[in-house]
C-alpha cells in the first residue's frame, strides 16, 4: 500500500511539473531540471523507469503535443530515460494506433531513428531489473518467444528484432498486404488492442476530412520502411539479428519469409512498385546477415594475421596451393597407416572423411582444390611403392586400397552428409541454438560450387599430373582395361549399342594407354559418385583407341561363365582367383556357394574370395570384406545335431579362408576398411572351438582330421594375435593419464568394445564410423561379444598377461599343467635323441626346419601327445622357460629339462658361430649402413661395437633369433612369420644396442634381397629410448620439409616439401644412405618410449621455425616490402605449413593423449616457463608469429583428433569438451592476472588473440562446450587489447548462454 501510494504521489508531483513547464513554455533544459527535483523527492536513480513510464502515458495520447515530444527527445539524450525502456512504450502503445495517430507515429518513428542502438549501461542493478521487466511486459517478449529473458543483452536483442518485424508487418498491413503467416515474431504488429483503420480510437470523425494527415499516413508506411532500411544498414543491427539467426533460427526465417512475400508481391503491387528502391535495400541488408563478419583492428599485426587466414576463398583451383605443404597432413597420415606394425583398428575410412573436412576448412580452400590435393596425396602415396621388393611389409595393394577404395567411400560419405545438409535445412532441422556449418564460412556452399561439382573438377583437372598417373606395371593390365571400357562405352554409344558389357576388347587394353586416373574414375563411377560422362571429357581416351575398340572381338570373362552356372573346376577356380570380381550379384553368388556349396566348392570359393577379388577388386572392396568377416561366423545350419560346435562342419571352407586371408597385404587391407574389430570377434570362437577339440590318433592320412583342426586353430590364433599387441605387458597398456587408459587400443578387451559399441550403435542415424557402407549391409551379428563367454580363451588370456608382466608361479608336479609339459618335453627329447643331436650342443642347427612338410612317421606319430590345442598353449611357457634354462646349463637330460624351472635375468651368451649362430660376416657392414643413413639425417649413431669382440645377445633373443632364420621364407606360411617377425622386432628393440644390428646381420645372411628393407628397420631401434636422437630426428624432418635456412651439404637442402619429408620411394628401393627422415620417423614414432618428450620437441621446433621464418619477412635486406600484404601473406602460409607439420607428427606418434597432454600441460607450461634465447635479441615480428604458429597448432591438431563438427567422433565425444574447456579456463585465468606470465607478451597476446580468432572462424562448435563466464573473461581480455569485434565474435559463437553479454557488446561496433 506505501509503494503505491508513494508511485501516485510521484506520477501526479510529475503532471504537476510537465503542465506547468508547458504552460510556461519553458525550454526542455528546465523541463528536465524539473524532473530531476521529482525524482530526488522520491529518491529515484537515473535512468528512471518511473518517470519514463509516466511520460509515455501523457504522451499516448492524453498530451499528444510537440513540446512533450521535445522534452522526451532531450531526456532521451541526456541519459534521463533509458532508450530501450521508452522505445519499448512507445512501440507497444503507438503502432498498433498508427493510423488514428499519424503525427505521434512519425514522431515515433523519428526517435526510434536515433536512439534504437543507445544501448547505455545501466549501472544500478536495481534499474536494469527494473527495465528488463518494464521492456519484457510491454513488448510481450517472454511470451511471445517462450523464453525466459533475464538479461539486459538479451532484452536488448529481442527488442530491436521485434522493433523490425513490427514494422514490416504493421507496413505490409497498411499497404493491404496483410502476412499470410503467423509465426512467435508478430506479437507487436498483431497485439489485441490494435484498431481498424477505419475507426479512430478516440471517435474523432475528423480523421477523414483532413487531408494532410491523410497524406502522413501513405507517407508515414514510406518512412517506416526507410527508416527500417536505414537501421539495417548500421552494423550493429547486423550483429543483433545475427544473434537471433544463431540462436533463434526459427524466428530468423519468420524475417526471411517476410521478405520472400514482399519480393513475390512487388509486380502485382503498384505501392510496392513505387517502393521497390527501399525494398531492394532492405532485403539485401537482411540476407546481409547470414554472411556477416566482423571486422577486427588491421591496424595491428595480429588483427592481420587472423584476417589472413579468414580470407574468403576464389573458386577455380590454384595449382601451387594444390602442391602446396600445406596439404602434408593427407601424406603423412596415409603413410602412416601402412605400417604393419599398428594396424589401424578405427575405419580410415571416417578418419580420412574428418582429415578432408579439417583441411579444407584450414586451407580455406574449394572442394574442387581439396579433392585434388586427396587424390595427389594418395597418388604419392602408391608411386612410392610402385616397383614393390618382397619384404614383410604391406606392399602396392594396402596402398592401391586407399587410393582406389578408401579415399572413394570417404568422399561417399561426405557428399551423403552435404545431401543430408541440405535436407535438414530445407525443413527447417536445424539445431537449436547454432546454425553455423562450423567450418568458417556458413554459406559455403552459395560461395563455391558443391562438392559433387569439385569432385568432379578434381578428376577432370587430374590428367595434368603425368608423372603421378604413369601406373605400377602390375596393375598396367588394369589401368588399360579401364580405358578400353570407356573406349568401348564411346564407341558403342555413336553406334547406338547396349553401352555396357561384362566382357573385355581383346589386344585392346594393351594399346589403350590406360593410367591411374582411369582406376579413379572407375572406382568413382562404382559408388555412383560421377557418371559415365566421365568418358567424355576431353583427353580422357585418345581417338585412335575409340576407333581400335569397334574392331576388336569382345572376349568372355570367367564370371560370366560363373554366374551361367558353370562347375567350380581348376581352370575356373584358377582364373577367377586371378581376376576379381565386378559386381555385387556375382559376390553374393560367390558367398552363397562358399556357404552351402559341396566342401570342395565351399573351400575354392573361400579361395576366390580372397583371391584377387579382395586384393585388386577395388570397386566393390568394401562388399567384398563384408563378405569375408560374415564367412568367419558362418550360420547353424537348419539340420545341425550333436554336442560338438558347428564350426568344425565348416572346416573346408574356413580353413581357405583363413588361410587365404592371412597374406600381411589382405590383413592390411582388412584394418583399412575398419574390421579388426568385428574379425577379432569373429575368430574368437573359432579358437575356443577348434582348440577344444582333442585329435584322434586313428586317422591314417598325413592330413588328416587332427592336422587340419591343429593348422585350422594354428591359423585364427594367430591371426587374432596379430590384431592387438600381445606383447605389451598391462603395465604399460594400463598406464594411467588422468584416469585413462593411454594404451587401452592394445588390449583384446578395447577390440570387443569397439565392435560391441558399432552393433549398439548400428541404427543410429548419426554418420560416425558405424554407419560407413560396410555396416549398411546385413550386420555379422547383433549380440555383443565377450571375452568370458570363451572360457578357454580366456584362461589363456589371463596367463599370457601374467606371463609377460611377472614370473612364472610354481606348479606342482602332480598338476594337469605340469604333466601335459612333461609330454611335450619328454617328445622333444625322443626326437632330439633319435636325430642323434648333441647333448652338449643344443642349439646346433638341424638339417629339418620348423617348417617343413607337416607328414610324421608312425613313430613320431605315435609319441606325439594327442591334446587339445589349449591345453598345449597352456603348457607352453613352461616348455619354453624349461628348455632355455637347460640350453643356459648345457643340460639336456630331459628329467633335468622338466625340473630346473627357474625365473630370472638370463646372461649372455656368445653368438660365436659354435653354440649359436654368427653375425660376423655382416655386423660391420650392417653396423656402418646404419650409421651412414642416421648421419644423412642428421642423428647421432650410436657407438658400434669393437671389431675384435664377440656379439652378445641375452639367452632368450639367441634362441628366438636361432629359430626365427631356420624358418621358410613360404608365402602360405606369412601367417607364422608375421607373429614371430613382430615378436622379434619388439624384443630386439627393447634389448641394448648393438642387439638390432646383430640381429639383422644374420637375417641379412639367410635374405639377401631384404638387405635395405633390414637395415632401414634396424636403424628405427636408434629412437626407441634416445631421446635426443628423436628429437634430431624431428629436427631433420622439418629441415627437409621446410628446406634449410642456411647454406650446407646436407642431402636433404636438394628438396622440400612432401617429397623432402617422405621422399619419393620407399626405403627397400633406396641405395643406402638415402632415407627419407619422415619415413623413419613415422616407422618409429610409436615405440618411442617416452613419448611425451615429442610434444616438448615439437613446440620447441615450431616455435623456433616460426621465428626464423619472421625474422626473414621482417628484415631490412629483403626483397619484399615487408609491409605489404602480399609479402605478409606468403610468411603467414610458411608459418602455418610449420605449425601443420608439427601437429601432424604430433597426432600420428601419441593421437588423442599427447593432444590432450599438449592442451592441459604442454602449452601452458611452455607460456608460463622462461626461455632464454640463444640466438641473441628476438623481434616482436618473430614473438607474434611465434604466437600464431603455437595458437593454430594447438586448434589443428584438436581438430585432427574431433573434428570440427558438432558431434566429434564417438571415441571422443566426451574428451573434447572437458580439454578445450581447461584450457580456455587457463587462458581466462591469466587474464585475469590470477597466474603469472613466463614468455614475452607479444607471444602471449597474438598466441590469445589468434586461438580465438581460430576457434570463431574454423571450430565454432567447440566455443559451446566452454563456461559462459570463461567466455566473459576472455572476451574483456581482448576488449583490453582494442580488439572489440574479436570478443563480440566469441561471445556470439557461446550459444545462448553468452547471447546477453555478446549483445551488451554492441557498442563497440564502429
Amino acid at each position: 500500500m506505501e509503494m503505491a501510494s508513494n508511485a501516485t504521489l510521484f506520477e501526479e508531483r510529475v503532471k504537476e511539473a510537465l503542465k506547468r513547464c508547458q504552460e510556461r513554455r519553458e525550454p526542455p533544459l528546465i523541463w528536465a531540471t524539473e524532473m530531476v527535483k521529482c525524482l530526488d523527492s522520491a529518491g529515484l536513480g537515473l535512468p528512471s523507469v518511473e518517470l519514463g513510464q509516466v511520460l509515455v502515458s501523457q504522451l499516448c495520447f492524453a498530451h499528444n503535443c510537440p513540446s512533450m515530444w521535445k522534452f522526451l527527445d532531450h531526456a532521451l539524450s541526456s541519459r534521463l530515460l533509458s532508450p530501450l525502456h521508452v522505445l519499448s512504450l512507445l512501440t507497444s502503445r503507438i503502432i498498433p494506433h498508427r493510423w488514428s495517430q499519424p503525427e505521434a507515429y512519425r514522431l515515433y518513428l523519428e526517435l526510434l531513428s536515433r536512439y534504437a542502438f543507445s544501448f547505455h549501461p545501466v549501472e544500478p542493478d536495481a534499474s536494469k531489473e527494473r527495465i528488463i521487466k518494464s521492456v519484457d511486459a510491454a513488448l510481450q517478449l517472454s511470451k511471445t518467444y517462450q523464453v525466459h529473458v533475464l538479461e539486459l543483452g538479451h532484452t536488448m536483442v529481442l527488442f530491436f528484432f521485434s522493433i523490425v518485424v513490427g514494422l514490416l508487418d504493421s507496413t505490409l498491413d497498411d499497404w493491404g498486404l496483410p502476412v499470410t503467416f503467423l509465426d512467435r515474431a508478430s506479437g507487436v504488429a498483431r497485439s489485441g488492442d490494435y484498431l481498424n483503420m477505419d475507426i479512430d480510437s478516440k471517435g474523432n470523425k475528423n480523421f477523414k476530412q483532413s487531408e494532410h494527415r491523410e497524406q502522413m499516413r501513405r507517407t508515414n508506411s514510406f518512412l517506416a520502411m526507410e527508416v527500417l532500411g536505414t537501421l539495417m544498414e548500421n552494423r550493429k543491427a547486423k550483429v543483433l539479428l545475427r544473434l537471433v539467426h544463431l540462436n533463434m533460427p526459427e524466428g530468423f526465417n519468420g524475417l526471411l519469409r517476410r521478405i520472400q512475400f514482399l519480393e513475390a508481391h512487388k509486380l502485382a503491387s503498384s505501392i510496392l512498385k513505387s517502393a521497390n528502391q527501399l525494398l531492394v535495400r532492405l532485403s539485401a541488408n537482411i540476407r546481409g546477415v547470414l554472411d556477416f563478419e566482423y571486422q577486427l583492428n588491421k591496424h595491428q599485426l595480429i588483427g592481420m594475421l587472423i584476417d589472413i587466414g579468414s580470407n574468403k576463398l576464389v573458386s577455380g583451383c590454384n595449382f601451387e596451393a594444390v602442391q602446396s605443404a600445406c596439404w602434408v597432413p593427407f601424406d603423412i597420415y596415409m603413410e602412416n597407416v601402412m605400417d604393419v606394425k599398428h594396424l589401424p583398428v578405427r575405419s580410415t575410412i571416417v578418419i580420412l572423411r574428418e582429415t578432408i573436412r579439417t583441411l579444407q576448412g584450414f586451407n580455406r580452400a574449394s572442394w574442387q582444390e581439396t579433392f585434388l590435393a586427396l587424390w595427389l596425396s594418395a597418388l604419392r602415396l602408391v608411386q612410392r611403392e610402385r616397383d614393390p621388393l618382397e619384404g614383410p611389409i604391406p606392399h602396392l595393394e594396402s596402398r592401391l586400397c586407399m587410393l582406389l577404395s578408401i579415399a572413394p567411400l570417404a568422399i561417399t560419405q561426405l557428399l551423403e552428409d552435404e545431401v543430408n545438409s541440405c535436407n535438414s535445412s530445407s525443413q527447417g532441422g536445424r539445431e537449436y541454438g547454432y546454425t553455423e556449418i562450423g567450418y568458417g564460412h556458413e554459406m559455403d556452399r552459395k560461395c563455391h560450387a558443391s562438392r559433387k561439382h569439385g569432385l568432379i573438377s578434381s578428376l577432370q583437372v587430374l590428367g595434368h599430373f603425368s608423372a603421378l598417373l604413369c601406373p605400377p606395371s602390375s596393375i598396367a593390365d588394369a589401368a588399360n582395361l579401364a580405358a578400353a571400357k570407356a573406349a568401348g562405352f564411346i564407341s558403342n554409344s555413336k553406334n547406338g549399342k547396349d553401352s555396357l558389357g561384362g566382357g573385355s576388347h581383346g589386344n585392346t587394353i594393351v594399346k589403350s594407354g590406360g593410367n591411374m586416373r582411369h582406376l579413379i574414375v572407375e572406382a568413382c563411377i562404382a559408388r555412383k559418385l560421377i557418371d559415365t560422362s566421365a568418358y567424355f571429357w576431353p583427353g580422357y581416351v585418345s581417338a585412335s583407341v575409340i576407333s581400335m575398340s569397334d574392331s576388336s572381338p569382345i572376349q568372355g570373362s570367367p564370371w560370366s561363365t560363373f554366374m551361367e552356372g558353370a562347375p567350380l573346376t581348376g581352370p575356373l577356380i584358377d582364373a577367377l582367383i586371378a581376376i576379381p570380381a565386378s559386381s555385387l550379384a556375382e559376390l553374393e553368388k560367390l558367398y552363397h556357394v562358399a556357404l552351402n556349396g559341396s566342401e570342395e566348392e565351399k573351400s575354392a570359393a573361400a579361395k576366390i574370395l580372397c583371391g584377387a577379388s579382395l586384393r585388386r577388386g577395388w570397386n566393390i572392396q568394401e562388399h567384398v570384406v563384408h563378405s569375408m568377416v560374415k564367412l568367419l561366423s558362418p550360420p547353424i545350419p537348419p539340420n545341425f545335431t550333436g554336442t560338438r560346435s558347428h564350426l568344425i562342419d565348416y572346416l573346408p571352407m574356413l580353413s581357405a579362408i583363413l588361410f587365404g586371408a592371412s597374406s600381411i597385404d589382405t590383413v592390411h587391407i582388412l584394418s583399412l576398411h575398419g574390421v579388426v574389430p568385428e574379425v577379432a570377434a569373429a575368430l574368437m570362437p573359432l579358437c575356443e572351438a577348434f582348440g577344444s577339440v582333442t585329435p584322434t590318433s586313428n586317422h591314417k592320412s598325413s592330413m588328416g582330421d587332427e592336422l587340419s583342426i591343429y593348422m585350422v586353430f594354428s591359423s585364427a590364433f594367430l591371426f587374432l594375435l596379430r590384431l592387438w599387441k600381445f606383447y605389451k605387458p598391462p603395465l604399460e597398456q594400463c598406464i594411467s593419464g588422468r584416469g585413462r587408459a593411454i594404451g587401452s587400443e592394445l588390449t583384446l578387451e578395447y577390440l570387443l568394445i569397439l565392435r560391441n559399441n558399432r552393433i549398439a550403435s548400428h541404427n543410429s542415424a548419426a554418420h560416425d564410423e558405424t554407419s560407413s557402407s560396410l555396416n549398411r549391409i546385413e550386420s555379422t551379428s547383433d549380440k555383443p561379444v565377450y571375452i568370458d563367454s570363451y572360457p578357454k580363451l580366456r584362461a589363456w588370456y589371463c596367463q599370457n598377461r601374467s606371463c609377460i608382466a611377472s614370473t612364472l608361479s610354481g606348479l606342482c608336479n602332480g598338476s594337469p599343467v605340469h604333466q601335459v609339459a612333461n609330454k611335450i618335453l619328454n617328445m622333444i627329447y625322443w626326437k632330439m635323441t633319435k636325430s642323434g643331436a648333441s647333448s652338449g650342443n643344443p642349439s646346433t642347427p638341424s638339417g629339418s626346419s620348423i617348417s617343413g612338410s607337416t607328414a610324421s612317421t608312425g613313430e613320431d606319430a605315435y609319441q606325439r601327445p594327442m591334446l587339445p590345442a589349449w591345453e598345449v598353449l597352456e603348457a607352453v611357457p613352461l616348455v619354453l622357460e624349461a628348455i632355455l634354462t637347460a640350453c643356459a646349463h648345457g643340460i639336456l637330460s630331459s628329467r633335468d629339462l622338466t625340473t630346473e624351472v627357474s625365473r630370472g635375468i638370463w646372461k649372455l651368451v656368445p653368438m660365436n658361430g659354435k653354440d649359436w649362430p654368427s653375425p660376423a660376416a655382416n655386423l660391420l657392414s650392417v653396423e656402418s649402413e646404419i650409421k651412414e643413413i642416421l648421419a644423412a639425417i642428421g642423428v647421432d649413431a650410436p657407438r658400434c661395437s669393437p671389431g675384435d669382440s664377440t656379439a652378445m645377445l641375452p639367452l632368450p633373443m639367441a634362441a628366438l633369433v636361432s629359430l626365427t632364420i631356420t624358418f621358410k621364407l613360404d608365402k602360405r606360411l606369412e601367417y607364422i612369420h608375421a607373429v614371430a617377425g613382430t615378436s622379434l622386432a619388439n624384443c630386439a628393440s627393447s634389448c641394448p644396442w648393438p642387439s638390432m644390428p646383430i640381429i639383422g646381420s644374420l637375417w641379412v645372411q639367410k635374405v639377401r634381397r631384404w638387405h635395405n628393407f633390414i637395415v632401414g628397420s634396424c636403424s628405427l631401434s636408434v629412437f626407441r629410448q634416445d631421446k635426443e636422437a628423436v628429437a634430431q630426428l624431428l629436427r631433420s624432418c622439418f629441415t627437409s620439409f621446410l628446406g634449410l635456412f642456411h647454406v650446407s651439404k646436407s642431402p636433404l637442402a636438394s628438396q622440400n616439401g612432401v617429397v623432402g619429408l617422405l621422399g619419393d620411394i620407399n626405403w627397400a628401393h633406396c641405395v643406402c644412405p638415402s632415407i627419407a627422415p619422415g619415413l623413419l620417423y613415422l616407422r618409429s614414432c610409436r615405440t618411442i618410449h617416452n613419448v611425451q618428450y615429442v610434444n616438448h620437441v615439437i613446440i620447441g621446433l615450431v616455435a623456433e621455425f616460426a621465428r626464423e621464418l619472421a625474422s626473414r619477412w621482417a628484415s631490412k635486406d629483403s626483397q619484399q616490402l615487408k609491409s605489404s600484404q602480399s609479402s605478409l601473406a606468403l610468411a603467414t602460409t610458411k608459418v602455418k605449413e610449420v605449425a601443420t607439420l608439427g601437429a601432424s607428427l604430433l597426432c600420428v606418434t601419441g593421437g588423442i593423449q599427447l593432444v590432450q597432454e599438449l592442451y592441459q600441460e604442454t602449452l601452458p607450461t611452455w607460456l608460463l616457463s622462461t626461455r632464454e634465447e640463444k640466438l641473441g635479441e628476438v623481434s616482436s615480428v618473430s614473438r607474434i608469429m611465434e604466437g600464431y604458429a603455437m595458437a593454430y597448432l594447438l586448434v589443428l591438431s584438436g581438430s585432427f583428433i574431433w573434428g570440427l563438427g558438432a558431434r566429434p567422433p564417438s571415441w571422443t565425444f566426451s574428451i573434447r569438451a572437458r580439454i578445450v574447456r581447461t584450457h580456455l579456463d587457463f587462458l581466462a585465468g591469466v587474464l585475469e592476472g590470477n597466474i603469472s606470465l613466463g614468455c614475452d607478451p607479444a607471444t602471449w597476446k597474438s598466441y590469445v588473440s589468434c586461438l580465438v580468432g581460430l576457434l570463431v572462424s574454423l571450430a565454432p562448435t567447440w566455443i559451446r562446450d566452454v563456461k559462459r563466464e570463461t567466455l566473459r573473461k576472455l572476451a574483456n581480455g581482448l576488449r583490453g587489447w582494442h580488439e572489440c569485434e574479436l570478443a563480440l565474435s566469441l561471445l556470439e559463437k557461446g550459444g545462448p548462454a553468452t547471447l546477453g553479454s555478446a549483445a551488451e557488446l554492441v557498442n563497440v561496433i564502429n
